[in-house]
Order: C-alpha cells, then structure tokens, then sequence
C-alpha cells in the first residue's frame, strides 16, 4: 500500500509539473496538496488542540494574561454584552410551592435571568440547617424532563447538606427553546452572530448562583457547580466565567478538538456544547480558568460523544498547570465502565468531592453513597412544576436567539472621515473575530502552469495552480482576451456550487474586450467540492475551528488575487470579481480585505447574512464568524469605494444604505444594467 500510495503522489507530481518555458518545471511529492476537506479540518483541529494551554509556561505568566483569556472566553460564549459586573436586572423570584420530604424541602420557583427570561428551577434545602450551608448548582443534560429526570442527585446533595438548586436548560423542560439551531434548523447565521446557547446557558446559571447568594441558608463563600452532559460542558463554561464556584465537576461534557473532528462525534453535540471558537480554543483553555480550583472530571469509557482517550489528554495537560499554581491536588479525574452516562463510581466519587472541599469533610466515596432511585422516592413531572400557572406570559425563551448578542446598526456616515474610520474598524475586527483562524505569513504560491491552449480565448488561455492554504491547492483559468505580453485588466469570475457546465461562462460573455477574464473556483467548489451529504458537517466543524466554509472561500479568493498580480499580463491596479448569489458575499469581502479591487459584478446578492438556510446544510454557505456584530453584507458596497459596483438585475432593497451613502458623499452609485 505504501508504495502505491506514492506511486500515486508521484503521478500528481508529474501532471503538476506541466508548464511553459519561464515557469517552475517541476513539483516534488511533498509539495502535493491533499485537497480533502476532512483532512484540513482534522489538521485545523490537532493544532488547535496541541496548542491549547501551551502559552501558560509559569502561574506568574498566566495569571499576567488571565484578564485577557478571560475576556476572550467571555466573548466566545457570547456573553460580552452581559453585565458580569456592575448592576444586573432583578431576579424576581417567585416560589410557586413547597414539597416536604424526608430530612429536606423543595421550593419550585422560578427567576428572572434577564427582563423577559425565566427559568424554571427546584431548590432543595436541608432540614434543620445550623449556620450556613454550601450550596451546588445542578446543570440538567439534554433530557427532556430536565429537573424531573436528574431529580435524585439535588435530593442526595440535599441529604449530605447541600443547599441544590436545580436549572432547567432553554432546550427542554417546562418552555421549550432552542439549542438546535445550526444542528437541526439550519440556523447557520447564528455562527455570523457570533451566538452560541451555551452563552444564555452560562448567563441562566450565574444568575442561579445570584438567587443562591441572596438566599440565608447559603454560604457564598462555598458554592459548587456539576452536572452530566450538556450540564457537563456548561459546567465547565460557568466555573469559567464565575469564580465563585469553588469546585466544580462535569460528567462527560468535553473531549478534545482533535477528537471531535477526527472522529466526527462532533455530528452527536449540541450547539451548546462549544464555544464560537473565534480564539481557537480547547477545553485546556478552559480548564487553565478554572485553575487552580478544585476540578474533578468524569468520564464513562465507552461514551458516544466523547472519546475517552481525548479526556484523559484534557486531564493530562491540565495537571501540568495545576502543578504550575503548587495545587495537584486540586484536580482529580475518574473514568467509569458504560456509555454517556453516570456509574454508581462517578456519583459516589462526586459526592466525596464535594464534601471535601465544600465542607471540610473527609469522608470516602462508599461513605458519602449513591442516589435512590426508586419508583417511591421520584416525584411526578407535575409535582415539580414550577409554572403552576403556565410560563410567564411574556417570557423570552423561545426567541432569546434573536436578541441575546447585539448585532451592529447601520452607522449614519455623512463624511469621507467617517466612512474611512467605520471601514477600518470593520476591517480590523473582521481581522481579529472573522478570520483570525488563518495564517498571518500564508505559505509560498507555490505556482505552477498545469495547462496552456490557444484555444479558447483570443490570445490563448492558461491555467495556473497555487497554494491558497496549507492543504490547498487551487487552479486559476486565465482567458487571454488581450495580448499576454501587455499589463491589462482582469477581471475574477467566481464560479459557483453545482454549476452547470459554461454557465460562468454564459453570465461574464458581455464583458467589456479590454478586460481579461481569470475563472476560479475556490474549496467547496467544482473540483474542490466535496460529497453534498458532507456539508452540514463542514459548516458546523468549520464553526468550531474559528472558520467557516465562506470565510476559507474569501481567504482563497484574496489569494487568488494575490497570486494574478504577479503575472506578466495582469495590471495590478486593474483587478475586478464578478459573482452571483452567494459567491456575492466572497466576492464583497474579498474585495473589501484586499482593500485594491477596481470593480465588482454582482448578481442575485444575499440581501443579508441573518438568514436561515436548509437543515441538512446544503444551499447558500454564506455564515462568517461574528460578522453581524460589525456588518453585514449589504454595507459593503460602500466600504470598498472607490470599486465600481455593477448590478445585473435587480438590486436587493438592503443594499440601498450602502448607494445612500455613496450618494451623500458624492461618490459614484451603483450601476444597474440588465446584463453584461
């Protein structure tokens, strides 16, 4: 195998290495780009992983840059526009009734997380309670009865002393929201948003710990945080965000990077499951804020969700930063025999831990015991309702998506001053949150001519091949419509997903004479497409490595037009993109990060970027990370001024703010022609 395998690199090597006198003659077998979408993605996700917690060298150095990793944290779980300090809105709580039992009581309530968010919750409370007790928050997994299914550990913190509080998720429950946005609905824009309902997860549950503070029978000074599975990864997110949780333990709610793309398990998790990944971050990042307080992880062996292995490289790396504050001791991990669930080992080691270090007591894991599960000791879905009366009649669950990050306004710009200053500050962020994933000193073009004719075009054709990203190599076919020898213009078609044969050709064939026409297809196009049944993959995996599908296509296409300036019979001043439908957002950001195209076709632009595509992830691809906190499409005609904008055909009503503002600053509008 080995053998044919590098028959086969050869073999590519040698049609590479076809080309004109003046040109490279020659491409080795490492020089070969695999092309492969999943192995971009798995090679995204190693380094991601092998990088995490690597730059926390010394606790001097980490608690130094701390405050930033933190703020970074914050953003990436979409709660930047949160009040984690300063004033925050009431919490209203109302009790809705009290459940009696044995040695504890259950207050059913609710509370006001924001104005208009609710969140149904139990609060278990020891009988006869001397002092002050420590209290836990318990963070229900993706079951549908919620606090009625995970019922009997708050019942068992109860029983060791614990003050529990017991949330319901947005997911399910009492109201049913949404966490199945970009997994089930095709809500992709939620990644342009920047929003992950990881983010109302976190803020829901801070606010639990606030309804805990305010109340007389807890200790502040000694509140914990667990649950399983999606309570798992919010577990690791609140302890995170909220240093008041002074230990902490998630059950099967991470794995590595690595490990969720390389074995597609990421396909099984929930949108809440990870953060918008905008710093390339792993759960070691996480895991080092945490540090050094007390962190226990649990893992069953076998879970579907999360390989084992990942979990253990999660422990490993973090007790190396946990040995860096002189606190070993402070994490512990345990693994347990089964699939995606707790063990009677994992629970009775849990309630050990947090007797430790919450109470003071040393007391073993077979002390400390398991819950009761029996059908006797269970309280019925009903009684445990918290919304006797029906969920608040103005409560914002169901639609928290929509208005839980803030999107940016349309600026009001009547000055070339002020139009210079937006079009920087949204170049910069776009920079930073939008395409921080790729490489700052990108690779050599690499370039090769693969194919030359002088058919075709008037004076010939050629077509290049080049190094777009390390795993990519790209093609370029260039019509010369002049003499190649003469610098003229060129003008970028961007061909389209599942064109039909000459159908570039056909939309650009009007095209003034003077202009030489270069038709590319950037990845996930044409020959650098992928398996349709592959996409809802590639845009959810993309997401969670800092990237998306549209964004890798604008980072093509800025090197694309990197790489045709350096020919003989390209005028660099003179580069135009032409585009349709969703290739219009490529073309608009490509020429808005390139900062030097001339001009821009479009036709059948996205009126926005805030809109839903199909469930199974095919169609328009047009998400990039956080760009509506700064942008949207529509405003870009106006920040590449001075680039010509055509539009063949209508003109969607959107893009009026931008042709307003080229009008009041005296700045040539759009044109509208029928066709070319």
């Amino acid at each position: 195998m080995k053998k044919q395998f590098s028959l086969v690199l050869l073999i590519s090597a040698m049609i590479l290495s076809f080309s004109c006198s003046g040109n490279k003659t020659a491409v080795t077998p490492k020089e070969v780009q695999s092309n492969n979408i999943r192995d971009y993605l798995v090679k995204a996700a190693k380094d991601i992983t092998d990088n995490s917690g690597t730059e926390i060298i010394s606790a001097e150095e980490w608690e130094r840059i701390r405050p930033e990793r933190y703020a970074e944290f914050i953003e990436m779980i979409s709660m930047q526009d949160m009040p984690l300090s300063g004033e925050r809105s009431p919490l209203n709580v109302r009790i809705t009734g009290t459940i009696q039992r044995d040695g504890y009581r259950i207050e059913k309530l609710y509370y006001e997380s924001l104005p208009g968010l609710y969140v149904p919750a139990n609060l278990y409370i020891p009988d006869n309670i001397n002092g002050k007790a420590p209290a836990i928050i318990y963070l229900c997994g993706h079951s549908l009865t919620q606090k009625v299914h995970y019922q009997a550990h708050p019942a068992k913190f109860a029983k060791l002393g614990f003050v529990c509080l017991i949330v319901e998720t947005i997911q399910y429950g009492e109201v049913r929201g949404q966490h199945h946005g970009c997994y089930a609905r095709g809500w992709f824009n939620w990644y342009s948003r920047g929003y992950t309902p990881a983010g109302v997860e976190v803020w829901n549950a801070i606010r639990g710990l606030d309804l805990l503070s305010e109340r007389p029978e807890v200790d502040i000074q000694n509140m914990g945080a667990t649950g399983i599975s999606g309570g798992g990864a919010i577990s690791w997110f609140l302890a995170a965000a909220d240093p008041r949780v002074k230990a902490v333990v998630p059950v099967c709610g991470a794995s590595t990077m690595e490990a969720q793309i390389s074995t597609r398990t990421i396909d099984g998790h929930c949108d809440c499951m990870m953060a918008i990944n905008t710093y390339l971050i792993d759960f070691q990042d996480i895991g080092a804020l945490i540090s050094p307080r007390p962190l226990l992880i649990c893992q069953a062996d076998r879970d579907g969700l999360n390989q084992i292995e990942s979990v253990k490289r999660i422990y490993d790396d973090l007790q190396r930063i946990y040995k860096l504050h002189n606190a070993p001791a402070n994490i512990e991990y345990i693994d347990t025999p089964g699939g995606h669930s707790y063990h009677k080992n994992s629970r009775e080691k849990i309630f050990s831990f947090f007797s430790g270090h919450l109470m003071g007591k040393s007391i073993s894991p077979e002390e400390a015991g398991d819950i009761d599960t029996s059908p006797a000791y269970m309280l019925s879905e009903e009684e445990l309702k918290a919304y006797t009366e029906g969920p608040p009649p103005d409560d914002r669950t169901t639609t928290i998506q929509d208005s839980f990050v803030k999107l940016a306004l349309n600026p009001q710009i009547t000055t070339e001053s002020e139009l210079n200053e937006f079009r920087g500050t949204v170049k910069d962020f776009l920079k930073k949150k939008s395409f921080a994933a790729f490489p700052e000193n990108p690779p050599s073009f690499d370039p090769v001519k693969v194919f030359r004719t002088l058919d075709r075009a008037e004076s010939g054709s050629d077509i290049y091949s080049f190094v777009s990203e390390a795993g990519w190599r790209l093609k370029v076919d260039i019509r010369w419509r002049n003499d190649p020898s003469r610098k003229k213009p060129l003008m970028i078609v961007l061909r389209n997903p599942n064109e039909s044969r000459w159908e570039s050709e056909g939309f650009i064939e009007g095209l003034d004479s003077k202009w030489n026409i270069a038709y590319l297809e950037v990845r996930g196009v044409g020959e650098f497409g992928w398996d349709p049944n592959l996409q809802w993959h590639v845009r959810r995996a993309s997401a969670w490595l800092g990237r998306t599908l549209a964004s890798m296509q604008v980072y093509d296409l800025t090197r694309c037009i990197k790489f045709c300036r350096t020919l003989d019979g390209v005028n660099a001043d003179s580069i135009g993109i032409a585009a349709r439908e969703e290739m219009g957002v490529v073309a608009l950001y490509g020429a808005l990060l390139d900062g030097k195209c001339k001009t821009i076709i479009l036709k059948n632009p996205p009126a926005t970027q805030d809109m839903a595509g199909s469930p199974d992830g095919r169609g328009a691809a047009i998400e990039i990370l956080n760009c509506l906190r700064i942008t949207d499409v529509y405003q870009l005609p106006a920040l590449i001024a001075p680039a010509e904008v055509e539009f063949i055909g209508d003109m969607p009503e959107t893009y009026k703010w931008a042709e307003e503002v080229l009008t009041r600053l005296g700045k040539k509008p759009f044109t509208k022609i029928n066709t070319l």
